[in-house]
Formats: C-alpha cells, structure tokens, sequence
C-alpha cells in the first residue's frame, strides 16, 4: 500500500524520540499518513484533499 504514495516528509512538529508522523502523496491526489517507527512497513491512513484540509482545519483550531 504505502508505494502508492511518494515523497514521504516528516511532520515539523515530530519528536526527536522517534515519535511522529508522515505525510506522502499519491498521483491521484489522495494524502497518506502513517507512523514513522513502522519504517515504511505499517498501515497508512488515506485522506481525499477535502478530508486532509478539514482534519488540518481542526487541529490548527485546537491550539
């Protein structure tokens, strides 16, 4: 699953600890998101570009 999306980047808010998450992209434009202790290997999680805006919306809001 996870070759489907490219250009894998680490959160600017991950933790030195290993602890943090990473974003990829898809052709399509559907956004991946998985955990980086997985190195590559674990579930991701798929969001359409309306999906990955509102769950961003939320969590700016909630600062």
């Amino acid at each position: 699953m996870n070759s489907r999306f490219a250009h894998w980047r680490k959160s600017r808010h991950s933790e030195p600890n290993g602890t943090c998450v990473e974003v990829g992209r898809a052709v399509d434009g559907t956004i991946g998101v998985r955990d980086t202790k997985a190195k590559g290997e674990g579930p991701v999680l798929e969001l359409t570009r309306r999906e990955w805006a509102n769950l961003l919306q939320c969590v700016r809001s909630r600062r």
